[in-house]
């Protein structure tokens, strides 16, 4: 899976021991502790894929899923919660998040729902490709003004 994942976390702890178990599974996972710092991550890499905690500090994980999903639509987000804040991660899933699941996380089922993200995130991508393809086919006049535009 070539997936490149963000794990965001105010727990230094959890994003280290997570970031060395993916790797033994060949995941490359990038870090932030704050939902700022995930934004600027996210500027300077390609991202296919957040697990991010609901509860932190200053810019919760659903103020930053709203972001994301405002600048990066296609990318997925994966909530991470503790049992106290499941209606939180449950209201992170009407903003658009994947899945959420419940902290400590078990890695394989982790490994699990990164995967299905990953692939819809692909099959997404996939589909808008195809509906521009689409578009420049039927009419592809449009293809210059566009560029005008731009």
């Amino acid at each position: 899976m070539d997936v490149h994942l963000l794990l965001v976390d105010d727990e230094e702890r959890f994003l280290s021991t997570t970031k060395i178990l993916l790797a033994k599974r060949g995941i490359e996972a990038f870090t932030a502790l704050s939902g700022p710092e995930a934004l600027r991550v996210m500027e300077e890499r390609r991202i296919d894929v957040v697990v991010m905690d609901v509860k932190m500090p200053a810019m919760d994980g659903l103020e930053t899923l709203r972001k994301i999903k405002q600048r990066y639509p296609l990318v997925e987000v994966i909530m991470l919660t503790g049992h106290a804040s499941v209606e939180s991660a449950v209201d992170g899933l009407k903003h658009g998040a994947f899945d959420y699941l419940m902290k400590p996380c078990d890695i394989p089922l982790l490994l699990v729902k990164v995967g299905e993200a990953f692939a819809r995130k692909r099959e997404r991508e996939r589909s808008r490709e195809r509906e521009r393809i689409e578009s420049i086919i039927s009419h592809p006049l449009a293809v210059f003004s566009k560029r005008s535009e731009e």
